[in-house]
């Protein structure tokens, strides 16, 4: 038996304001870091020792995490993956969702965010905003840096990661994941075999820790968020 823990970080300073953030690397609210902490006691009260902690490489999900041990009383280094990294939006990074839905329609905006996969288009390299030209990705092969990503594309990376570097793991281990909306989405898709339709409703609240419990053979036996007064309304499997 074993427990695989994914937390989505806490609100962001762009969540707040709305805007397509994808890479772009930015921080945490006072409201995120209060999210931070009330995930990291409702983990503290399951009694669970954590063997692994993992995040992506951007800071958001990092000082989530960083709460989270530190509640914990965890010690522990975390392993850094820009596999586990949002979504990247393209051309979209930056923009308010609330503006661009006004300039292109609620039905294409809610096309890029939630389709399987649909592009948006490409970001420009020149752009402040591409990963290229963000100090935290200077160590990434420009290979494997995107211009932009649909879920599918995002699934791909996140799996390609999980399969290998985690799942193995969780056979006798006990693993805490913080990373982002989409790349949790596409850890659901692949744990609870999801269909592209029931992927396009799932919501993931930001700092609700969803507790997975494992059997030996890795079938999931039970799974909760934590924070029940914010688990109304979402897709619980």
């Amino acid at each position: 038996m074993s427990f695989l823990v994914l937390v989505r970080h806490g609100q962001s300073t762009w969540n707040l304001k709305k805007r397509f953030t994808g890479w772009v690397d930015v921080d945490l609210t006072e409201q995120g870091k209060m999210e931070a902490e009330r995930a990291g006691l409702l983990i503290k009260n399951q009694n669970i020792n954590i063997d692994f902690y993992y995040s992506s490489f951007q800071l958001r999900a990092n000082n989530t995490l960083k709460i989270i041990q530190k509640i914990l009383n965890s010690k522990k280094d975390f392993i850094k993956a820009w596999q586990l990294n949002e979504r990247h939006y393209g051309e979209l990074t930056g923009l308010n969702k609330i503006e661009t839905a006004k300039k292109i329609g609620e039905d294409k905006v809610f096309e890029f965010r939630r389709s399987w996969d649909i592009r948006p288009g490409k970001l420009s390299r020149e752009s402040s905003y591409h990963p290229l030209n963000i100090e935290t990705y200077k160590n990434i092969p420009n290979e494997f840096i995107p211009d932009t990503e649909s879920l599918k594309d995002t699934y791909n990376r996140v799996l390609g990661y999980f399969k290998k570097e985690i799942q193995p793991k969780l056979h006798n281990k006990n693993i805490l994941i913080s990373a982002h909306g989409n790349s949790i989405r596409s850890l659901c898709k692949y744990l609870f075999n999801l269909d592209n339709d029931q992927i396009t409703n799932l919501e993931i609240p930001t700092g609700n820790p969803l507790i997975i419990k494992l059997s030996d053979n890795l079938k999931i036996s039970e799974c909760r968020y934590l924070d029940e007064d914010r688990s109304k309304n979402l897709l619980v499997f």
